[in-house]
């Protein structure tokens, strides 16, 4: 009984952490709700149409699909979402807890000299899309590890107890990218890679973020396939509380053969992923995670 006692709380705790149980919410869309009930309140005072009448809808003689899935998020989309729901995590942060690990005052990413009034502001969507899309298109990064970047960035946030703000959100993302790259994608993007891309970032540096990022993570790297699935599909309904929206086309019979031909491609995809599981005694909710076990420092 004492047993019990003591390990309720923690059983708890995972249960209200989103990074780690599928029946918690995630963090980034509770956070986004204050903006989004503002806004709809501003429309109706207003009179303006939320948009939502701009959408296609499928008839007998049209389908209209987007050609984002769970299994194959559309990149350019899910980095639009991504970034979008780290803009709602630092505007809306509850302090300005940090560590000096991600501080970039303590550790520039550049050699140029960045005034201190550019910590003083919370930065632009905009500029969050831009520096993630910078990482993702010179690594060649896939949707998919854009959505574990956000599992793992509220992860670290709920584990370390920080907040994410204008002195080390960059820093943060990186470490989350750099370490869902290399968990995730079959090629993976080793540190002096990302050296070539911020040129004026250290191996060392980069050697000892991931280290603390790991350690702060307590090493838990595994993301659920079903907590994979509960952030894509709240990145979605993030999507259309900003009139974000996935772009429809006319389902041809080439988008409908393409779409039957990729549905072959995952399905045997899982099904290899399943006989590896089986053979490392691995269930069924750990699919996502079988890739690659241990993140390899470089």
């Amino acid at each position: 009984q004492h047993i019990s006692d003591r390990e309720m709380p923690e059983e708890l705790a995972l249960e209200s952490n989103p990074s780690d149980h599928p029946r918690a919410s995630t963090i980034f869309l509770s956070k986004s709700q204050t903006d989004v009930r503002e806004k709809r309140k501003s429309n109706h005072l207003n009179h303006v149409s939320p948009g939502q009448l701009t959408k296609k809808y499928s008839s007998c003689s049209t389908i209209f699909l987007d050609d984002s899935t769970v299994s194959q998020p559309n990149l350019r989309t899910t980095i639009k979402c991504v970034t979008l729901a780290i803009y709602y995590h630092i505007k809306n942060r509850d302090a300005n807890r940090s560590l000096d690990i991600f501080d970039e005052r303590s550790h520039p990413l550049t050699r140029e000299q960045v005034p201190e009034e550019y910590f003083k502001h919370d930065p632009e969507h905009k500029f969050i899309y831009r520096f993630v899309r910078t990482l993702f298109s010179a690594a060649q990064l896939t949707a998919e590890c854009a959505i574990v970047t956000l599992v793992y960035l509220e992860r670290l946030l709920t584990y370390a107890e920080i907040d994410i703000c204008p002195t080390n959100w960059k820093r943060i993302v990186l470490g989350a990218i750099l370490l869902a790259s290399k968990v995730w994608d079959d090629q993976a993007v080793w540190n002096v890679d990302y050296c070539q891309i911020l040129k004026d970032i250290t191996v060392e540096d980069m050697n000892e973020m991931e280290r603390h990022f790991l350690e702060l993570l307590q090493f838990n790297i595994n993301v659920p396939a079903s907590v994979y699935a509960k952030y894509y599909f709240d990145l979605r309904s993030l999507a259309d509380d900003n009139n974000l929206n996935f772009l429809f086309a006319p389902l041809s019979k080439e988008r409908a053969q393409n779409l039957e031909a990729i549905s072959r491609l995952c399905e045997d995809k899982y099904k290899d992923l399943c006989r590896a599981a089986m053979r490392r005694s691995f269930s069924a909710d750990n699919f996502i995670g079988i890739q690659r076990s241990n993140a390899i420092l470089s």
